[in-house]
């Protein structure tokens, strides 16, 4: 009888990472209610670790090549410290798990010291850069007039919205409300609800795109659509439009720092932080308070606010 229960703990506690790693996701994405994304980035990171360390079975797991994970990843790989902290979080709730069903006696992840994040500013594209984009992106020579419309439909959503990428690629046609002029946002980062208003110039530029896609007969249920076939945009169709516009317009951008872009030009226009927080689905108004940063232009301008600033250039020099 000992025998057995010692050959079922050996069993337990000698799995197959990747049998593991599946059974994992499966719980994540049903029970836990994980995106996709979040899913894929589990798989991606985990599997990374298993290769670096040529680690198969559970019982092989240390914390010796866990932290040579870590260690290479810093030191060869170059891992900014949010890139470490994604590993980091990846092995810590996976080993967690495997810890709760048995797999696992110690969660090797735990203890080991995170680095502190840089302290960088969310930056954005300027007024004439963002202005420029929208300019060149519907004056692009495309083969098919529908590219033209979708295309400046998509980059005006980004700028005027702050939409994440998959948030943009996963818009229904019944989350659009033109008349009203709201966007729903059914399940963003986080699982979270939300509600964007549409102003007057977006309005106008999804109006002329879902006049096209009409036209196209384009009846799939995602608002953006492929120009040739029937079906929803996917991740791979909007990285394309991305890189070729970059390479045409000479501009450096990309999904998120057109989010950023957003951020940007509310605050600028004095929207105030609580609101846009909602606006741009943050859990943790800290995320929100990282696009709060004055540039060049922008401080020179409000100096000039300066109560003395009139009066000085009044006064006339003693000497």
């Amino acid at each position: 009888m000992n025998f057995l229960i010692e050959v079922r703990y050996w069993y337990i506690i000698n799995m197959p990472i990747a049998f593991l790693l599946e059974e994992f996701c499966t719980y994540s994405r049903f029970i836990k209610g994980h995106s996709q994304q979040t899913i894929k980035r589990y798989q991606e990171n985990i599997s990374y670790f298993c290769k670096y360390t040529e680690i198969r079975n559970t019982n092989e797991i240390s914390r010796s090549n866990v932290l040579s994970f870590f260690l290479y990843g810093r030191s060869q790989r170059n891992w900014r410290a949010r890139t470490y902290r994604t590993y980091y979080m990846s092995l810590l709730v996976f080993f967690r798990w495997c810890k709760n069903e048995g797999h696992l006696e110690i969660n090797f992840v735990e203890g080991i010291e995170l680095p502190k994040l840089e302290k960088s500013k969310k930056r954005g594209l300027s007024q004439q850069e963002a202005t420029k984009l929208l300019e060149f992106v519907y004056n692009y020579p495309y083969e098919l007039e529908f590219q033209r419309l979708r295309n400046h439909a998509i980059f005006a959503t980004f700028i005027f919205t702050g939409l994440r990428r998959n948030e943009l690629l996963n818009l229904k046609l019944t989350d659009i409300e033109l008349d009203n002029r709201t966007i729903f946002v059914r399940m963003g980062k986080g699982g979270k609800d939300r509600m964007i208003p549409i102003n007057t110039t977006l309005a106008s530029i999804l109006h002329r795109y879902f006049a096209v896609r009409m036209n196209g007969r384009k009846t799939c249920p995602e608002f953006f659509t492929s120009s040739k076939g029937n079906t929803g945009l996917t991740r791979h169709g909007l990285k394309h439009i991305i890189d070729q516009m970059k390479e045409a317009s000479g501009i450096h951008f990309s999904s998120h720092l057109l989010r950023h872009t957003f951020a940007r030009f509310m605050l600028e226009g004095g929207c105030d932080i609580y609101t846009l927080k909602e606006l741009m689905g943050h859990s943790d108004i800290r995320v929100t308070a990282e696009y709060m940063f004055a540039d060049a232009i922008q401080m020179r301008k409000e100096m000039t606010k300066h109560p003395l600033s009139s009066s000085h250039n009044q006064l006339k020099p003693t000497y």
